[in-house]
């Protein structure tokens, strides 16, 4: 756990994870009467992994936790061979539309925390955050053209904001005046938490009339859909999202595709009308 922390710069959250995986795969091999690491083999693993499917854990969880564990045997440098986790399916994220969005971000009035909800709106969108990264910018990280974002990792990257975002943001800095280090806060000016922005979300969106669960990844997912439309060039959008691989940007290629086929079937004289 020193390791995640201090070496890989793992977020506290990723280290919870870690450590309730590594436990659960302690409880079990005691169980199994193997009270030495070096002991376990791959077999094992793999009832360990059934174990976890049979108890009604989904796929993607399992998978998850079974990367914790070869992560952790990498470091005790134990060679394990080849873990078997149950197939998993890909499931594409939910976006919203540009229209969608724009409801979402349009402030209904000049107030202090109106303005402030819309600069968190824009600010998801326009320059593709993770809610954990919106909540931790500090007023030092905001200049006219760009955020100085911390990603995953403990890794900065530098992202453009958007001219309409810019506008939104300083109108709420101005009607705020707060002298905290952080940017967004609520009204005992404490910086906000990852759930009230998630709540705020979601009400907003019902307030405009969007009917589906709206949650800020959302933003980011549309975000990232919108300019690879517009751009067609994935090593842009992995750099806009702090992406670490490009295999993490290349869900967007097929919401592209997706959204290709719906203006396909709706617009080409060839398509299948329904």
């Amino acid at each position: 756990m020193h390791f995640l922390k201090n070496v890989r710069h793992y977020s506290p959250h990723t280290q919870n994870a870690y450590a309730r995986d590594l436990h659960k795969l302690s409880d079990f091999l005691l169980e199994e009467n193997i009270h030495q690491w070096e002991a376990v083999t791959a077999e094992q693993l793999n009832l360990f992994s059934m174990r976890l499917y049979h108890n009604g854990i989904n796929p993607s969880s399992i998978s998850r936790c079974m990367s914790s564990i070869r992560s952790f045997f990498k470091f005790l440098e134990h060679d394990i061979g080849k873990i078997q986790t149950p197939k998993t399916t890909k499931k594409l994220p939910n976006i919203l539309s540009y229209e969608q969005f724009k409801l979402m971000a349009k402030p209904h009035s000049g107030e202090c925390l109106v303005l402030r909800n819309a600069a968190i709106i824009e600010l998801l969108y326009s320059c593709g955050l993770r809610v954990s990264e919106l909540v931790g910018l500090n007023m030092n990280d905001i200049d006219a053209e760009f955020l100085t974002v911390l990603g995953k990792g403990g890794k900065m990257r530098t992202t453009p904001i958007g001219t309409e975002s810019y506008q939104v943001l300083s109108r709420y800095l101005k009607k705020s005046k707060h002298t905290d280090k952080a940017v967004f806060v609520n009204q005992n000016g404490q910086r906000l938490s990852v759930r009230w922005v998630q709540d705020m979300v979601k009400k907003r969106a019902l307030e405009v009339g969007i009917k589906i669960n709206v949650y800020p990844h959302m933003l980011r997912h549309a975000a990232a859909t919108h300019f690879l439309q517009s751009s067609h060039d994935l090593r842009s959008v992995q750099e806009f999202l702090g992406h670490k691989s490009i295999k993490s940007t290349q869900v967007y290629t097929h919401l592209d595709f997706l959204e290709l086929s719906k203006v396909y079937d709706k617009c080409h004289p060839r398509a299948r009308k329904k």
